[in-house]
């Protein structure tokens, strides 16, 4: 029993690393410019695309295809920035959250446009041999960590759960001890008067949509690894890691990461109940944080109306 509980642990979270690197995206852009940005699930989608593509057709090693992958969604979250939602900056909200559905929609449907709507995987002959697990044919365990119990832990997983560590880290002190942090936390705290101390806030924003768009590629590719690419694999995703990001308070980066988990870890043990279920929990968790604290884990009440 102990041994069930510590693979399921394990498990959330490595799925909770994977909520927290997309919900940082959701969380970012929301803390600076209150914009649920629900295009942000088919950013993941598009690096697990990427992905895909720089490894199967154009040949490049993992190692140089993550980080370019993460250069390319980059780019699209900015020229979704630039193009879908500056022109919005002074427009009502509706019409900015309508805009993101709308955007979602669109990516989606491009992507089945290009790559179709069959399911793709990440083939294990162009992947380091470090992440192909599997029983040998003496019965030795390759690439992967026995527990007690008799279950094993990938070194894939833990390859997911310590770059989400890492990139976790790297973002706390971006945020806190870089120049461009500090402009981002001065835009979230009051754009008007930042603006006022000569913080260019289009750059802020878009730098903001750039590094959320980086670690929902950096997810994308993860889930790659082991689970299908497909044109709406962002809308699953998406859900859970929003709630994630509503748990731990919208525009708490903290938040993000500590619901991220959270959730992770509520889907793991609540899939021993049935598997079909994963997903409503994500949407039951939500749910139960809005009506018992509104403002999440780390959020705090402000006097703004969405």
């Amino acid at each position: 029993m102990w041994a069930q509980l510590f693979e399921q642990l394990i498990n959330g979270l490595v799925q909770g690393g994977i909520y927290a690197l997309i919900a940082v995206g959701y969380t970012m852009v929301y803390g600076i410019i209150q914009l649920i940005n629900f295009a942000h699930g088919e950013i993941y989608m598009f690096g697990a695309y990427f992905g895909l593509i720089l490894i199967t057709v154009f040949h490049i090693p993992f190692w140089f295809a993550l980080p370019l992958a993460m250069v390319l969604c980059a780019l699209l979250g900015m020229l979704i920035d630039y193009v879908a939602y500056r022109p919005l900056r002074n427009a009502p909200r509706l019409s900015a959250l309508i805009t993101a559905i709308g955007i979602s929609l669109a990516l989606q449907n491009i992507a089945r446009i290009i790559w179709s709507a069959r399911p793709k995987n990440y083939p294990p002959d162009e992947l380091p041999s470090l992440f192909v697990s599997g029983i040998s044919m003496t019965g030795e365990v390759i690439n992967a960590i026995p527990l007690p119990g008799g279950g094993t832990l990938p070194y894939r997983d833990v390859f997911i759960l310590l770059i989400a560590v890492v990139l976790m880290i790297l973002l706390n002190l971006l945020i806190y001890y870089t120049r461009i942090g500090k402009a981002m936390r001065a835009c979230a705290q009051n754009a008007t008067a930042a603006n006022l101390m000569g913080i260019n806030a289009n750059r802020v924003i878009i730098a903001t949509f750039a590094i959320g768009s980086a670690l929902g590629a950096v997810a994308g590719v993860m889930v790659g690894l082991s689970e299908n690419v497909t044109p709406n694999m962002g809308y699953y995703k998406g859900v859970a890691a929003f709630a994630a990001a509503v748990l731990g308070g919208i525009g708490s980066v903290t938040g993000a990461i500590v619901g991220g988990l959270l959730i992770g870890i509520a889907e793991a043990f609540g899939a021993d109940l049935h598997s079909g279920y994963r997903i409503a929990f994500a949407y039951i968790i939500m749910i139960l944080v809005i009506l018992i604290r509104p403002t999440g884990l780390f959020g705090k009440a402000t006097s703004k109306r969405a």
